[in-house]
């Protein structure tokens, strides 16, 4: 299988490190609360699709610089372009944006997002796309399209938002636009949990960690049936399900798991 060391990669418009088997995504520009442009999505785009061939990423955490997590697209760089595109420009950035999504969700790393301060748009669809979410007191989550005249239907926010809070719920944010506190974000769901502002990026490390230390290749199975069983019936989520587990019972780590068990120690899982 083609591989590729996830390290050694040097992306342009965002920050990247990988510790420990974990990818760390800087969004970095803090003086505007780090908002996207065209090229920051494509390389974010781009960079999800690759980690499917990383062999030293395991988990990812994805957040924000400078108290803010991000903004959405930029006014200037983004927004008023758009206004002046034709349809098929329109079409390419806004097919792009959602592939951004797809790569996110299709990637086999579990993905945590450490979400302080404004989330909003683009940047409230990114830490939807994430498998876990964690914020802080000051979070403040908007799925603020109709507040520019766009739809609510962006990048994938009317297929995976009811599934993460409940559909009257979703309804309400899409139509209107209005900001999600922290603490409905923890109450209905969508933050994993809600810590202090100085601890929120420790604590998606920590998650982020304690999966890359696990059994890799189960969790990618688990997040594959995540998000494939969305489309299925019950017959043929247990069939894919079945399928699963199966493969997974050929690994060494669930061999190391049972040894571990007769020993009466702690498994070491090395992923394969």
């Amino acid at each position: 299988m083609y591989q590729l060391k996830a390290a050694e990669w040097r992306p342009q418009h965002f920050k990247w490190e990988v510790r420990d088997n974990v990818a760390i995504v800087t969004l970095n520009r803090p003086e505007r609360k780090n908002p996207l442009t065209f090229d920051s999505y494509a390389e974010l785009r781009d960079t999800f699709h690759r980690l499917q061939y990383a062999e030293d990423v395991r988990a990812v955490v994805i957040t924000g610089e400078g108290g803010n997590f991000c903004s959405g697209g930029d006014v200037h760089e983004i927004i008023g372009p758009l206004t002046k595109m034709d349809m098929n420009g329109l079409l390419t950035f806004t097919r792009m944006t959602g592939n951004l999504v797809k790569e996110m969700r299709t990637c086999p790393q579990p993905i945590i997002a450490a979400v302080d301060g404004v989330c909003a748009g683009a940047g409230a669809i990114l830490s939807m796309a994430s498998d876990m979410r964690y914020g802080t007191p000051e979070t403040k989550t908007a799925f603020l399209f109709v507040r520019v005249g766009l739809a609510g239907c962006d990048m994938g926010a009317c297929a995976i938002l009811p599934r993460i809070i409940g559909h009257g719920r979703a309804s309400e944010l899409l139509y209107t636009g209005r900001t999600m506190s922290a603490d409905e974000g923890k109450a209905w769901g969508y933050f994993n949990d809600v810590v202090p502002r100085g601890q929120v990026l420790q604590k998606a490390l920590d998650v982020a960690n304690s999966l890359a230390t696990g059994p890799a290749f189960a969790h990618f199975m688990t997040k594959k049936c995540l998000h494939q069983e969305w489309n299925q019936t019950i017959e043929q989520a247990l069939e894919t399900e079945a399928e699963a587990q199966a493969i997974c019972m050929q690994t060494q780590d669930f061999t190391r798991a049972y040894n571990a068990f007769v020993a009466k120690e702690k498994p070491k899982f090395e992923g394969n």
